[in-house]
């Protein structure tokens, strides 16, 4: 089980690249070059502030499986 842990916290990091990519390239960058004013609302809100907290959430958790810090210490 510690090492299906392991792998899930580099499954969890290649997400976050993964995830990161799709949001800027998809719907952040389109929408700030349409041109319209609610695409760009959605676009800056998009890029700026779910983006980051997504891909960090992302990274910090597979971070913490891959270090090993979600392992069972026995004391209770």
């Amino acid at each position: 089980m510690k090492s299906l842990k392991r792998y899930l916290g580099v499954f969890w990091m290649l997400l976050a690249l993964g995830v990161g990519y799709f949001s800027v390239v998809q719907f952040g960058l389109p929408k700030l070059q349409s041109g319209k004013q609610e695409d760009l609302v959605f676009g800056i809100i998009n890029l700026f502030i779910l983006t980051p907290i997504i891909v960090g959430g992302l990274v910090t958790f597979g971070y913490y499986a891959l270090l090993g810090e979600y392992e069972e210490t026995g004391n209770k």
